[in-house]
């Protein structure tokens, strides 16, 4: 194939990289990829990733329909799982699935057979897609910092990051497995099954829960003033600053663009883990200081996420909070029992979201 001719070769630098990428449209034209996806993905730059999806994909050769009749599952339950997991779902007539999708539909017609309503199961599903989305993409920031070097011409770089992912790929499966127990088991141990959901068959979502967030000041006014590269870094750290912080007992729910909300059975830890991560930034030289609000009460804990009072507080309490301080409801004061705390009283403030003033109080190491 002349791929000067076909026009694949327009805008590189030296004859090196052009020599590199012939080798590499080669390689891929013999390999079965047809011209026009070889014109798409040149156009859209993603060249170099082409042998990494080839390796993690199989051959299209299945419409949705033959997936879901091989799979002995509907098709519109086919179709709900791929939503949920947020994946792509083509036409059902388009020919795009190949034998590991086949695979991983017999997988899921199995965890269907355990018993689970399509409801409930889909919800979990729509969980576990947004927790490997994210590892998805942090795993290819990962490989981009840790081998793309200057220099590199497309042909290397392309086998570089084929190699690295031929050789995680069966890593992944076993590393998955054992961090989900370990997981589990942290869940396990704090739960419990009480006398009346044994009764009555149902578990109540609704439990005692300790709410916090904790974001960073000004984060609005440092966008303006830092390049977009730095200021997620910046947001990115504050979780592993987190993790730093956290009692055994408090849990990190999720990060939300420059804050974090965290979740305890008990206002204790939670106030420590809130006054030690705010003394963490402070430590941390040219980050920007933090603000935390504690709350607690009656909240619904479901896939993974809270809803209810004390989140909306918490939340709120954050936003009055100075730089530096931790804020706590009455009640997350009141629930702390000779622990090494003093609470100045913050006076009463109007909240969003609140029929009455709430008052508040500013926490501090004893």
């Amino acid at each position: 194939m002349d791929w000067d001719a076909e026009g694949l070769l327009e805008g590189l630098e030296d004859d090196r990289a052009r020599d590199a990428r012939r080798r590499l449209l080669d390689e891929l034209h013999t390999q079965g990829m047809g011209l026009e996806e070889l014109r798409r993905v040149v156009a859209e730059d993603k060249l170099v990733l082409a042998p990494v999806a080839r390796a993690l994909s199989s051959e299209a050769r299945y419409t949705a329909g033959e997936i879901a009749e091989q799979a002995n599952i509907e098709l519109e339950m086919f179709t709900a799982s791929r939503r949920a997991l947020g994946l792509p779902v083509p036409g059902d007539e388009e020919r795009v699935y190949g034998e590991k999708d086949l695979e991983a539909a017999r997988l899921g017609t199995a965890h269907r057979q355990a018993g689970f309503a399509d409801e409930d199961a889909l919800e979990v599903a729509r969980v576990l897609g947004q927790g490997m989305a994210r590892y998805a993409e942090s795993t290819k920031a990962l490989v981009a910092r840790t081998f793309l070097e200057p220099g590199l011409d497309e042909y290397e770089l392309a086998h570089r990051y084929r190699v690295v992912a031929e050789q995680l790929m069966p890593l992944a499966g076993p590393w998955l497995e054992h961090v989900f127990a370990l997981h589990l088991q942290q869940v396990l141990r704090s739960d419990a099954i009480t006398q009346e959901q044994r009764r009555s068959g149902k578990v109540d979502d609704t439990q005692q829960a300790v709410v916090a967030f904790a974001d960073l000041v000004g984060f609005t006014e440092l966008g303006e003033q830092l390049p977009v590269e730095e200021l997620g870094s910046v947001a990115g750290r504050l979780s592993h600053l987190a993790g730093e912080a956290l009692e055994p007992s408090v849990k990190l729910v999720k990060l939300i663009g420059d804050a974090v909300m965290l979740v305890s059975p008990e206002p204790g830890p939670m106030v420590e883990s809130t006054l030690r991560l705010v003394e963490i930034a402070e430590r941390d030289a040219g980050y920007p200081p933090l603000r935390a609000g504690v709350a607690c009460g009656q909240a619904v804990h479901r896939w993974g996420d809270w809803f209810g009072t004390p989140v909306n507080l918490a939340s709120r309490l954050t936003a009055r909070a100075r730089p530096s301080t931790v804020l706590v409801s009455a009640e997350v004061r009141d629930g702390i029992d000779g622990a090494p705390f003093e609470f100045s009283d913050a006076g009463k403030k109007k909240l969003k979201g609140f029929s009455a003033p709430v008052h508040a109080f500013r926490a501090r190491r004893a």
